[in-house]
């Protein structure tokens, strides 16, 4: 029963850290300027999915094989 590089587990926590900063600078940006938005909705879900993703990333367990 071997476990997950250290190495890995910290780079999966910090590219979720990095997309939840990036869904929430999208979501924040768009929602405050609707009306320049081309789609809002599309941005507004991309920054939500964006979020989504990266807390599920960080709440991820690692485990080997």
């Amino acid at each position: 029963m071997s476990e997950a590089p250290i190495g890995l587990t910290i780079v999966e926590k910090l590219v979720g850290l990095l997309m939840i900063t990036i869904g929430a600078i999208t979501f924040y940006v768009t929602y405050t300027n609707l009306s320049s938005a081309v789609n809002p909705a599309m941005f507004l879900a991309a920054g939500v999915v964006l979020i989504v993703l990266g807390i599920f990333l960080v709440l991820a367990k690692a485990e080997g094989k």
